[in-house]
C-alpha cells in the first residue's frame, strides 16, 4: 500500500512570511501539532512545530531563578515576548531539512521513519510540491483497517 493511498490532502499550511500570531491561531483552528511551510507556489520548504514557538518565547527559566526572579516575573517575560514576537515572521523558526515521503512510498517507510524518528506526522512531497501530510494514525488506520478487510474476508465461506 502506497502513502498516496491514505494521506490526508487537507493540510494546513502557512508561507514564511506569515507572523508567529498567525501560526498559532493555524495550529488552534486546525488542532495539529504542526504546520507545513509552502511558498506562494506551493513548493514545500519546511515544518513548523507548536513545539518550535514555545520555546522561542520561553524565558530563560533556570537563569531567572537563579538572579532570584518569582514564578510570577518569568510568567510576565514569557506572556511579554508573546506580545513581542507574534508579527515577527515565522520563517526564523521554519525547520527546512525536515523528513518527507513521497505518494508513491510505501506505508512501511513512513512507519519506519516515525517510530524511530519519534514523528507524529510527515509531510508528503511530489515533484517539490506538498500534496498532504501522513499521521500515525493515517498508518493505523490503513494498516489495521487492511488486516480487519482481509481477515473478514478469509473467514467468508466462498
Amino acid at each position: 500500500m502506497r502513502i498516496g493511498e491514505v494521506m490526508d490532502r487537507r493540510t494546513a499550511r502557512i508561507t514564511v512570511d506569515a507572523p508567529m500570531s498567525l501560526a498559532a491561531e493555524l495550529l488552534v483552528l486546525s488542532q495539529a501539532s504542526d504546520l507545513m511551510v509552502v511558498d506562494d507556489d506551493g513548493r514545500y520548504l519546511g515544518v513548523l512545530s507548536e513545539g518550535d514557538i514555545l520555546r522561542a518565547v520561553m524565558p530563560d527559566f533556570e537563569g531567572l531563578m537563579e538572579s532570584g526572579a518569582s514564578l510570577q516575573d518569568a510568567f510576565g517575560i514569557f506572556l511579554d515576548n508573546g506580545r513581542q514576537y507574534g508579527d515577527q515572521p515565522i520563517r526564523r523558526l521554519v525547520i527546512r531539512k525536515s523528513i518527507t515521503v513521497s505518494p508513491k512510498d510505501e506505508l512501511l517507510k513512513a512507519a519506519t521513519v516515525m517510530v524511530t524518528k519519534q514523528i507524529r506526522r510527515l509531510p508528503v512531497v511530489d515533484d517539490e510540491r506538498l500534496v498532504g501530510t501522513v499521521s500515525r494514525a493515517d498508518l493505523c488506520w490503513a494498516i489495521l483497517g487492511q488486516a480487519g478487510i482481509r481477515q473478514s474476508a478469509r473467514d467468508d465461506p466462498i
